[in-house]
């Protein structure tokens, strides 16, 4: 399997010219019946043995933090993030594996992240809740960084993501540390958070309209990181599965998810439709039970979403050409929705 990196980097190396790489995109297209840009493709597998290779590193790195950590607890962190950096060097530069390529950035900032919380667990200062606050943000800044350093050695597409999410996790906790009891401020700050990664990853979409570079595969990511961050404050703001919600909020929440759903046709990505599922699930099944049909309430709602969302993927392409109709303008800085030309 081929990714669409692949791809350019063989139109690089002159191994195929940039005109067949086209008429192999438009061919793809046509068999699909879909645009390129609307398969949303990431570099995810290059074949089993992505698997495999990963399983191995999973067993490796957790040995290295169980036994660092018996010794010492930040030791067990700090072994994780040095295996992880050296496996790297080979997996990722030289056999440049997906799947085994995320583990080990993951593992890495993860191992960043757990050295010093380890190390400040074996100290086990006694700070108050604001100072523990400002000592979290701390930490995640440390690990934005060693995102950035990961980065610029090796270029995994989801190492923004994870520097964007430890910016936003440093945010968190400095808004944490002015009132560490204020609950109530965590969710808008991960809320302006979300959006701020989202306009991250659009910046990124917007280089690659058509989705045929490593840039694409960071956008990904990026919308991947930021859908999350933005429904679950909306959603939790509304008070849903706190308690029970009324018929009032039940279509609030099935509201929002349309107007979800237009956004992702517009800059054709899926994950604020994936990131926000569980509540739109949660908000029908509540229709249903009020309706009175209390025994089959998850039946009918898992019937009426799931046929939804197959009818959504089916007809993406005509739908996104309708949203982006009515954007104007705006829809010329979006994806393209017409078929790719062959050279």
């Amino acid at each position: 399997m081929y990714s669409e990196s692949d791809l350019e980097g063989a139109v690089a190396a002159g191994v195929i010219p940039q005109a067949t790489a086209d008429a192999f995109r438009h061919h793809i297209a046509l068999t699909r019946v879909t645009p390129a840009v609307d398969e949303e493709s990431f570099r995810l597998l290059t074949g089993f043995n992505d698997i495999f290779v990963g399983i191995a590193i999973a067993l490796l790195l957790t040995s290295i933090a169980w036994l660092g950590g018996w010794v010492k607890a930040g030791l067990g962190g700090f072994g994780v993030a040095v295996a992880a950096w050296m496996l790297a060097e080979y997996f990722t530069r030289i056999r440049r594996m997906a799947l085994p390529s995320i583990i080990l950035l993951l593992a890495f900032v993860g191992g960043v992240a757990g050295t010093m919380i380890g190390t400040l667990a074996d100290i086990n200062p006694d700070w108050s809740d604001r100072t523990n606050a400002m000592v979290g943000a701390g930490i995640a800044l440390v690990t934005a960084g060693a995102a950035w350093v990961h980065w610029k050695r090796f270029m995994v597409p989801i190492t923004v993501a994870a520097g964007a999410a430890a910016i936003v996790g440093m945010i968190a906790a400095l808004a944490l540390s002015i009132d560490p009891h204020s609950q109530d401020l965590l969710f808008p700050v991960l809320f302006v958070g979300g959006l701020g990664t989202f306009a991250l990853a659009m910046w990124w979409d917007g280089s690659d309209l058509t989705r045929t570079t490593r840039r694409s595969d960071v956008a990904f990511w990026l919308h991947l990181a930021a859908a999350p961050m933005i429904a679950h404050p909306v959603f939790h703001m509304l008070g849903v599965f706190e308690h029970d919600i009324g018929v009032g909020q039940a279509v609030v929440v099935l509201a929002l998810y349309v107007v979800f759903a237009f956004i992702a046709l517009a800059i054709d990505r899926r994950a604020l439709l994936v990131s926000s599922l569980a509540y739109v699930l949660y908000a029908l099944s509540t229709l249903f039970n009020q309706a009175g049909a209390v025994e089959l309430s998850m039946a009918f709602t898992a019937l009426v979403i799931g046929s939804a969302l197959l009818t959504l993927s089916a007809f993406w392409h005509p739908m996104r050409r309708a949203v982006i109709g009515t954007l104007g303008g705006l829809g010329n800085r979006l994806p393209p929705v017409q078929m790719p030309v062959a050279a």
